[in-house]
C-alpha cells in the first residue's frame, strides 16, 4: 500500500459540524499542517470549512497539494415527512465538483450533536432503509459511492442496527473503527465477515474503558472526546494492525482516512496540538503497512 491511499480529515484538528464543539482552527492552518505531514488527500470537513463553490474548493486543496477524498453528511432518513434527496443532491454537487469519490452518510436523529441515542420502530426502519437505497442510487448515478457510517448518537450505532442494515439492504459501509467499537461492534470481525460491503474506512483508535462509559451512558460522547478517548493509531485498544491486516487480506483498495476526533480549547502554538497526534498515527501506519 502507498501513501496515495492514506488521507486525513479536519476533525482530527478539532474542526467539527457540531455547534459549540470547541475552538475551530482556520482552514489554512489545518490544510498547511496536512501538507507538511506529507498527506496527499483529505475529506471536506463541515460546511463552511472549505469554499462552497466546488471549483474553488478543489483549487484551494490543490494549493496545498491535496486532493478530495469525500465528504461527510448527516441525513434524516427515518422520518416520512423529511425528503433526504435535496440535501443529498447538494452534497453530491460539492463532491462531483471537487472530483471526490465517496459520500459518507450518517443516519441522523434530527437532533444536534451525538450525545443522545435514539431507537426506531419497524415503520421508522422501513423508511430509513428505503431512503438509504434511494440516496445510494442517486449517488451512483453521479459516479459517487455512498457509504453509510455507523456513528455514535445516530440511528445506526450498535451491532443490532449495523446487522439490520447489512441484512435488509445492499448499501456499502464506511468502516469507522472508533465508532464501531464504541457502539459495541468489533471492527476486525466486521471487516472479515463482510469485506464486500466495506467501501470506505475511517481509522480511529480509542481507549476501551472510556468507550465503554459512552456505551453504557455514564459519559456523553462529547465529554469522552474532550477527555481524550481518541488516541493516536496504535496507542488505543481497537487493534488497528488487525483491522489493516483483515482489510488488506481481502483486497480492500480504498482510502484509509485518519480521523481521531479532537476538541480544542484554544489555538495551539505552532507545531503543537493535533498535528503531533496525526504525525504519530502516520508513523504507526507506515510501520503497520510495511
Amino acid at each position: 500500500m502507498t501513501s496515495a491511499r492514506i488521507a486525513a480529515a479536519p476533525i482530527s484538528w478539532g474542526v467539527c459540524e457540531v455547534p459549540g464543539w470547541g475552538y475551530q482552527l482556520s482552514r489554512e492552518r489545518v490544510l498547511r499542517e496536512m501538507s507538511e505531514l506529507g498527506v496527499v488527500a483529505t475529506e471536506f470537513g463541515p460546511d463552511g470549512f472549505l469554499p462552497d463553490d466546488p471549483a474553488a474548493r478543489a483549487q484551494l486543496l490543490a494549493c496545498f497539494g491535496l486532493s478530495a477524498v469525500g465528504g461527510f453528511v448527516t441525513l434524516v432518513l427515518h422520518d416520512r415527512a423529511v425528503d433526504p434527496l435535496p440535501e443529498a443532491r447538494r452534497a453530491l454537487d460539492r463532491l462531483v465538483g471537487a472530483r471526490a469519490e465517496v459520500m459518507v452518510v450518517a443516519a441522523g436523529s434530527g437532533q444536534e450533536g451525538y450525545d443522545q441515542a435514539s431507537k426506531l420502530d419497524d415503520a421508522g426502519w422501513a423508511t430509513l432503509l428505503a431512503n438509504l437505497g434511494s440516496v445510494s442510487r442517486l449517488a451512483s448515478t453521479a459516479g459517487v459511492t455512498m457509504a453509510l457510517h455507523p456513528h455514535v448518537g445516530t440511528l445506526v450505532e450498535g451491532p443490532d442496527a449495523v446487522h439490520r442494515v447489512l441484512e435488509d439492504s445492499t448499501v456499502a459501509l464506511c468502516l469507522d473503527t472508533g465508532h464501531l467499537l464504541i457502539g459495541g461492534t468489533d471492527p476486525v470481525e466486521l471487516a472479515t465477515d463482510v469485506p464486500g460491503r466495506i467501501a470506505h474506512v475511517h481509522l480511529k483508535d480509542v481507549d476501551r474503558d472510556m468507550a465503554t462509559r459512552v456505551r453504557d451512558g455514564s459519559s456523553s460522547y462529547t465529554a469522552a472526546v474532550a477527555a481524550g478517548m481518541y488516541k493516536p493509531l496504535g496507542q488505543g485498544d481497537v487493534g488497528i494492525a488487525g483491522v489493516l491486516a483483515a482489510l488488506e487480506g481481502v483486497g480492500y483498495g480504498g482510502y484509509y482516512v485518519m480521523e481521531q476526533d479532537a476538541i480544542l480549547g484554544a489555538e495551539p502554538a505552532p507545531g503543537s496540538g493535533p498535528v503531533a497526534d496525526v504525525r504519530a498515527s502516520l508513523e504507526f501506519l507506515g510501520e503497520a503497512l510495511r
